[in-house]
């Protein structure tokens, strides 16, 4: 297996930037999830590594060797990617050994061979016996792990997976997640994911870069992603993160500060080195909301929405100092709000969104 690296890679069509300066370094053996909303880039990027698309700058590395520059380019079918796609992409016509063969039939791999590595890719998608069926008499994760292993015959140094789990139901999803996971586990293989889905990224990957308008707007653990968004779009992308405007008022000597929220006080996470500034923001999550009881500290307004969950009802709170800002929090059922009833809610918890710094 092999790493990748991604040094400044810029793709331009005319006067547009689908990727802007991107850098990272994705480690031997890592599961890396490439996430962002439609237009974002993501799929672009996918091609610049696949070598589908030539970079209009910087370079692109696969295990040491450069693949791609604005002034040269290896070949996609020289470069050991292996591609797993969305549809599938399988030949109704041919059997499962045959679709996932077709690679060694075309690099004219010694027939015995590749009958040998065949079975070997069958086996380690779990699909072993499968090998003289077609691809209609397949459930749709059956074929997903077929497209797999015909990825994986041609002994890729890196895999990349464009969106592989997007036509499939919510149920085979969750099948499919564990699939991979335990894909990963065995082989050890370096993956690149491409996903819009949050779920899927944070339940697989190692790291996850969250893209933007063709920049890199962070790279980091799920964990860190979530509980330490770099900047606004990805505090609010990422979990559907609540944005409000604040002021910080003091730096405590405990990894928090204090800041003036919507009217009321509330201690936050932040980074090491922050100092009292207007104009700053936080980014709170529903668990770090709670209601309270009249006469403690907290924020007022209504209840604009209650939507029952099945054994809970996510809530949605309008302050009465900023109606347009909206607060949603989860409530256990049966919970004491409903549609235009009064309330008081604290902030517990949160973080404190960093200053951006200068591109």
């Amino acid at each position: 297996m092999a790493g990748l690296s991604l040094a400044g890679v810029t793709k331009s069509f005319g006067d547009y930037d689908a990727v802007k300066d991107v850098s990272i370094d994705v480690k031997d053996g890592e599961f890396l999830a490439v996430l962002g909303p439609s237009g974002c880039g993501k799929t672009t990027l996918l091609r610049l590594v696949a070598g589908f698309e030539k970079p209009t700058g910087g370079e692109i590395r696969i295990g040491g060797e450069t693949v791609s520059s604005a002034a040269a380019s290896l070949a996609p079918e020289r470069r050991r990617v292996g591609i797993v796609f969305q549809n599938y992409a399988l030949w109704p016509h041919m059997t499962v050994a045959e679709n996932v063969g077709y690679p060694l039939k075309v690099a004219k791999v010694d027939r015995a061979a590749a009958k040998k590595r065949v079975e070997d890719a069958l086996a380690l998608v779990n699909l072993t016996g499968l090998g003289d069926r077609r691809p209609a008499n397949l459930s749709g994760g059956q074929r997903q792990r077929v497209a797999l292993a015909r990825c994986l015959v041609a002994a890729p140094s890196l895999v990349l997976f464009d969106e592989p789990l997007a036509n499939l139901d919510v149920h085979l999803r969750a099948a499919m997640e564990d699939e991979f996971a335990a894909f990963h586990k065995r082989t050890g293989t370096t993956i690149v994911y491409i996903t819009h889905d949050q779920a899927e990224a944070m339940a697989l990957a190692d790291r996850i870069a969250v893209m933007d308008k063709g920049r890199l707007a962070q790279l980091a653990t799920p964990r860190d992603l979530y509980r330490e968004p770099a900047n606004e779009m990805v505090a609010s992308f990422i979990a559907a993160g609540i944005v409000l405007p604040a002021t910080v008022l003091s730096a405590e000597a405990d990894g928090r500060c204090r800041v003036e929220v919507l009217g009321q006080e509330a201690l936050v996470r932040c980074r090491p080195g922050e100092k009292p500034r207007g104009k700053a923001n936080i980014c709170v999550r529903g668990s770090e909301i709670e209601a309270v009881e009249a006469g403690r500290p907290g924020i007022d307004g209504t209840v604009r929405r209650a939507v029952y969950k099945g054994g809970s009802a996510r809530l949605e709170f309008m302050p009465s100092t900023a109606p347009d800002r909206v607060l949603h929090f989860d409530q256990p059922d049966p919970g004491p709000f409903a549609e235009g009833v009064a309330a008081r809610l604290a902030i517990r918890s949160g973080w404190l969104i960093p200053v951006a710094s200068a591109s």
